[in-house]
């Protein structure tokens, strides 16, 4: 499917079930597909995200992945309040790209257009990129440093391997990247490759855990995640912000697009999502899913983090610390890619 299809057919969806409703202040795309051209065909594993404006303080969860008109499309809900301000979003290394080109559905207000206008025209520039670069290592430092150790086993993987996986994001951000979100190692391996910090890749795969994968093992552990999987969406009755992203509508992104990736060489560049995945699937399984279903498929999930070098809170804490330790060579690459941008604003 082409991207301007699959734009049209999320476009519709909003103008049909969103526009007339009485919070509604208006819709955009963010997400991968807004540096995609037209003509580009929709990649394997992809969906369209579309985020919808309203005027309500506390926006429900959002709505999450559905299909229409062919189309797999991801509905997220964003307050009003939070665009107000343009140096606000200039800061947001989450908002501000889906206002570097023009990727607005609806504008009952006028508001998202003023705010395109402002920020494309300031978004390269030096102070702004830096603020985005900020943005994103104080996501890794509270995240890291606020690691619980007396969570349940699954959401201690999640407090460390989020934090420790926006180390690509930094540097996304720094070379006016889109930080996506489920490619974002391969993202930065393009990025760090371009500049000629390979080293740089070759730390943040040992920092993850899988330098020295094997796509055949990468494969096993996908093969393991597609049970895993089958059965949590199966079960799922309890919502998480997540909940759409395990449902058998979303398992060609978590599963399909994963496997092509390996088949295409990039095995150790899908790990971050296949644990991702696991862990998301082991939440949903620890409250709806019976203790028999979770013995059985418990190995799985202990056997990609052994594969990481993970068997115990004390290894995430460890590595976490590790990754706190890498963040000054970090940010010294990120200001180095910045430097170097050709598109940069001085």
């Amino acid at each position: 499917m082409r991207i301007e299809t699959a734009r049209s057919a999320a476009a519709e969806w909003v103008m049909k079930f969103a526009s007339d409703e009485s919070w509604f202040r208006g819709a955009y795309f963010s997400g991968s597909t807004v540096s995609m051209p037209d003509d580009a065909v929709l990649p394997v594993g992809s969906d369209v995200d579309v985020v919808i404006v309203t005027a309500l303080d506390d926006p429900p969860l959002k709505l999450g992945k559905f299909t229409y008109q062919d189309t797999l499309i991801e509905v997220t809900y964003l307050a009003w309040n939070q665009l107000m301000s343009v140096d606000e979003v200039l800061s947001s290394y989450h908002l501000a790209g889906s206002f570097r080109t023009d990727t607005i559905i609806a504008d009952p207000t006028g508001h998202l257009s003023k705010l395109l206008k402002l920020v494309s025209l300031h978004f390269a520039e030096k102070v702004w990129i830096r603020r985005r670069c900020e943005d994103a290592r104080n996501r890794i430092e509270n995240g890291l440093r606020g690691f619980d150790d007396s969570l349940p086993w699954h959401d201690q993987v999640t407090n460390w391997l989020f934090p420790a996986g926006v180390t690509t994001h930094v540097l996304l951000v720094a070379a006016l990247r889109n930080p996506t979100v489920r490619l974002r190692y391969l993202a930065a391996r393009e990025v760090l490759t371009e500049y000629g910090y390979e080293d740089v890749y070759a730390k943040l795969l040992i920092l993850l855990g899988c330098a020295d994968m094997s796509a055949e093992c990468v494969m096993e552990h996908l093969s393991a995640l597609e049970r895993t999987f089958d059965a949590a969406a199966a079960v799922a009755k309890t919502p998480f912000f997540f909940s759409s992203d395990i449902t058998m509508e979303a398992r060609s992104i978590a599963i399909d697009g994963s496997r092509e990736q390996i088949r295409n060489g990039n095995h150790r560049e899908v790990v971050f999502w296949i644990v991702a995945t696991f862990v998301r699937c082991h939440k949903i399984l620890a409250v709806d899913g019976s203790a028999e279903l979770q013995r059985e498929l418990n190995p799985y999930f202990d056997a990609v983090l052994r594969d990481l070098g993970i068997t115990s809170s004390d290894d995430l804490l460890r590595r976490s610390k590790e990754v706190l330790e890498f963040l000054p060579r970090l940010w010294e690459t990120a200001e180095r890619i910045i430097e170097a941008n050709p598109l940069l604003i001085k």
